[in-house]
This record gives structure tokens, C-alpha cells and sequence, in this order.
């Protein structure tokens, strides 16, 4: 197995995941309690593909349920599966998963994936929004904009006046129940991250997750494709996330094309930290 830390070039400041290789004999029962018992946010198991046209197959765990779809072991899967010795058919790495064929290519000195089309998107009524803001603490006058941006993972987004805003965030624990909220702000112009971002999914034993690939391509689906922040937010941006928890996690996004078929690539940095056996 492999621990793979995922959205920062250095050491432990991104977000990790623990890969399993060869894990088609494991149980569902095992792998969750093994996703259990390394208490990350996400765990992960390498399987041979059942569709002809992927490389592998992906399961993906949190400490309390298993998830179709998620961003950072995504890429940190891919990592641990090409630095095994693992060969594409084509001219990017395909993964099966819960969620369909996600794409992941080689992007410079980082590993990026193709977001996944969104199963939930479009305006919160205002009974969500309502319990959004009060698990979040905040006043009706606060949320600048909202939306769902569910690739999978169930995420709910919320826009604040800036960056400083959402590092403010004291959470209501208790008042999540099953939600999953993304949350973002601006930096200034001109600085070396365009958005600060936050991801909270108490209800998945992940209270507040430190770099999170699947929240940000939502939210840049979402926010380029509505220009939400009109000029302000370029094609290509990069989102800091993990500053309130001590991480310094950074998150590619681009967008490629226009119109219906413009398509969102997210990406980081992958680096092992741990590599060694697993005994079940």
C-alpha cells in the first residue's frame, strides 16, 4: 500500500490518502473498516477494471461510507498506480469508479483530472439555504451567491464577500446534519491564489477536509460557468484550501474550450509519504 499526499509540493501540507494495491480480494466489509481505522478522509483500494476501456477500477472510502466520486484520491490513486508500474492504454490514465470513466492526465510535474458532469446543480431553495447558513453561523446577508455543485460527494456551495470571510468560519457541528458544504472567497487580484476555499462533511466523519478535488471542481464548474465572479476569476486559477487547519494545499484549475463542451481539468501535486505492506 502507498499514502499519497496530494495538492502541495510540500511535505505533509496537502491532503492524504491511503492506496491499497491488488485489493480485489478485500471484502466491502474490510475495506471499510480499514478506511475506518486510518481515520483520513479518504481511503482507497486498486482493483482490476471491469470496463475494457479503463485502466483500473476505484473504490473510495471515508472513515463513515463509501463515496462514487472523489477528487484527491483520484489523483493521489493515480500516482500510487503509476509509480507501481501501471501503463495507460491511451494517452491519458482512465479510472473506473463509482461515478463512471474519470479521466487523469499528466500535467507538467502535476497529475490533473477531468471533472466529472455534475448530478446536482442549479439554485438552493432558500429551507437548505437556511440550514447552510446556520451550520456556517452566518446571516442572510452574508452569502453572496450559492448552488449546488454535486459531482457526487453531495456538495453544496456557498460564496462569502472574500477569502477573509471564510477563514473566519466557526462551525456549527451540531447543525450539519447531512450536509456537505463547500465554501469560497476571493483573494485581491493579482495574488498567488484566486480563491480560498473550505470543505465541511461532518456527517461523513471528515469534519473539515484539508484539500478537496471534488468540491473545487464543482465550484469551478459553478463559478466559470456562470461567471459568477465575472473578470475577477480567470480560466486558469489556482484555489488555496487547508489554511485555517495548517495545510498549505493548492488547487490547478482549467478550463478548456467554451460553451457545453468546455471542460474543467483540476490538478496538484502527488507525492508518496508511506509505502509499505498491508496485513488483514
Amino acid at each position: 500500500m502507498s499514502q499519497v499526499d496530494v495538492f502541495s509540493t510540500e511535505p505533509l501540507l496537502g491532503n492524504p490518502v491511503a492506496v491499497v494495491h491488488d485489493a480485489d480480494d478485500l471484502t466491502t466489509e474490510q475495506m471499510a473498516a480499514f478506511a475506518r481505522w486510518t481515520n483520513l478522509s479518504e481511503t482507497t483500494f486498486l482493483l482490476r477494471p471491469t470496463d475494457p476501456a479503463a485502466d483500473y477500477r476505484l473504490r473510495i472510502f471515508t472513515p463513515g461510507e463509501e463515496l462514487p466520486f472523489a477528487g484527491h484520491p483520484t489523483l493521489g490513486s493515480a500516482h500510487a498506480w503509476l509509480e507501481a508500474g501501471g501503463r495507460p492504454q491511451g494517452a491519458t490514465v482512465v479510472q473506473e469508479c463509482g461515478a463512471g470513466l474519470v479521466q487523469v492526465r499528466r500535467d507538467g510535474e502535476r497529475l490533473a483530472f477531468r471533472a466529472p458532469p455534475l448530478v446536482r446543480s442549479g439554485p438552493v431553495e432558500e429551507t437548505d439555504l437556511a440550514r447552510v447558513r446556520r451550520a456556517l453561523g452566518l446571516a442572510p446577508d452574508e452569502v453572496v451567491a450559492s448552488a449546488w455543485v454535486d459531482n457526487g460527494p453531495g456538495w453544496v456551495a456557498v460564496l462569502l464577500r472574500d477569502a477573509d470571510a471564510v477563514l473566519d468560519l466557526r462551525p456549527d457541528w451540531s447543525a450539519f446534519e447531512d450536509l456537505e458544504i463547500g465554501v469560497v472567497g476571493a483573494h485581491p487580484a493579482g495574488g498567488e491564489t484566486a480563491l480560498e476555499v473550505r470543505a465541511f462533511c461532518p456527517g461523513i466523519g471528515v469534519p473539515e477536509d484539508p484539500v478537496t478535488g471534488s468540491l473545487n471542481a464543482g465550484v469551478a464548474q459553478w463559478l466559470l460557468g456562470e461567471r459568477v465572479l465575472g473578470e475577477h476569476l480567470a480560466s486558469s486559477y489556482v484555489a488555496a484550501q487547508g489554511t485555517a487547519i495548517g495545510r498549505r494545499g493548492r488547487v490547478h484549475v482549467d478550463l478548456v474550450g467554451e460553451g457545453p463542451d468546455a471542460e474543467v481539468w483540476v490538478g496538484g501535486a502527488t507525492r508518496t509519504t508511506i509505502a509499505g505492506e498491508l496485513h488483514l
